[in-house]
C-alpha cells in the first residue's frame, strides 16, 4: 500500500493524468452515444449496441479499440519519472528496483480497474435507458466480460511499461507501442498458421474481448481459428507477467 500510496502523490495532482484518463472515457462515450443515430438495413445501430446481455461484449468490444490510450498514460508516467530522475531519487531514498515496477504496476491495476468501473457505469447507463430486457439475468448475463476486458487492457498497460523502461523517451516508446500492437505483431502473424498466431500477445489480448458478430462473419466467410475469452485468459495472464518480468531485469540492469 506505501508502493501505491507514493505513487497517489505523483499523479493526483498531474493534469496529464486526468486530461488523458478524460479523453478515454469521453470517447467511448461519445462513440456509445452517436451510435444511436446511425441506422445499418433500416435498422438502428444502437438498438442492437444497447440490448442486454450482449451489451457487455459490445462495450468491451469497443473500448478495446482505445486501449492504447492507458497505454500511452504509462509510457508518459514511466518517462517523466526518467526525465525528472524521480526513479533515481527514489532508489537512493531505499526503494529497491522491484518495488520500483510493482508500484507502477500496482498503478496500472488501478487505473485498469478505473476503467473497467467506467464501462460498468455506462453500460448500465445505456442498458437501463434503452435495453428491452433489464431482468437482473439480462443485466448480468454477460458482464464477465468487464473482467476479461480489466485483464486485456493490464496487459496492454505492463507491454506499454516495458517499451517506456526499455527506451525511456515517451515519444518514441508510444510510436513503439503503436506500431507493434497494430502493425507489426499482425504482419507477422499474416506468415504464420491461424493455430500458432492465436498465441501471440496482441492476439491472446484482443481475444478477450471478441468481435460481437464472430458467428455470423465465420458463416459467411471461412471460420476463424481464435481462442474464446475465457481460454485467452490463461495465455493473456502469462504475457503480462512476462512484461513484468522483462521491466523488472530492464531496470535491474540499466543505469537509473
Amino acid at each position: 500500500m506505501n508502493l501505491l500510496r507514493l505513487e497517489f502523490l505523483k499523479v493526483l495532482p498531474y493534469r496529464t493524468f486526468w486530461i488523458i484518463l478524460g479523453a478515454f472515457a469521453v470517447l467511448i462515450f461519445l462513440f456509445m452515444y452517436s451510435s444511436q443515430g446511425i441506422t445499418i438495413n433500416t435498422s438502428k445501430l444502437g438498438d442492437r449496441l444497447y440490448q442486454f446481455p450482449e451489451l457487455w461484449n459490445n462495450l468491451t468490444y469497443v473500448a478495446s479499440y482505445f486501449n492504447v490510450i492507458p497505454g500511452i498514460l504509462m509510457i508518459i508516467l514511466i518517462s517523466d519519472e526518467y526525465s525528472f530522475r524521480t526513479m533515481r531519487q527514489q532508489v537512493i531514498d531505499g526503494l529497491s528496483r522491484l518495488e520500483l515496477v510493482l508500484a507502477k504496476f500496482y498503478m496500472a491495476l488501478v487505473i485498469a480497474a478505473a476503467c473497467t468501473l467506467f464501462l460498468l457505469m455506462l453500460g448500465l447507463f445505456f442498458g437501463l435507458m434503452y435495453s428491452r430486457d433489464t431482468s437482473a439475468s439480462g443485466i448480468f448475463g454477460q458482464i464477465q466480460y468487464l473482467l476479461y476486458y480489466f485483464f486485456q487492457v493490464t496487459g496492454f498497460m505492463s507491454l506499454a511499461m516495458l517499451f517506456s523502461f526499455i527506451i525511456k523517451r515517451s515519444g518514441l516508446s508510444i510510436i513503439v507501442f503503436i506500431a507493434t500492437t497494430l502493425v507489426v505483431e499482425p504482419i507477422i502473424r499474416s506468415q504464420v498458421p491461424d493455430h500458432v498466431d492465436k498465441y501471440f500477445p496482441m492476439k491472446s489480448l484482443s481475444s478477450l474481448t471478441p468481435l460481437p458478430i464472430q458467428q455470423m462473419v465465420d458463416q459467411a466467410t471461412s471460420p476463424s481459428d481464435i481462442l474464446s475469452p475465457a481460454v485467452a485468459l490463461v495465455p493473456a495472464i502469462i504475457y503480462t507477467i512476462l512484461f513484468l518480468l522483462l521491466s523488472y531485469m530492464v531496470l535491474k540492469l540499466r543505469d537509473l
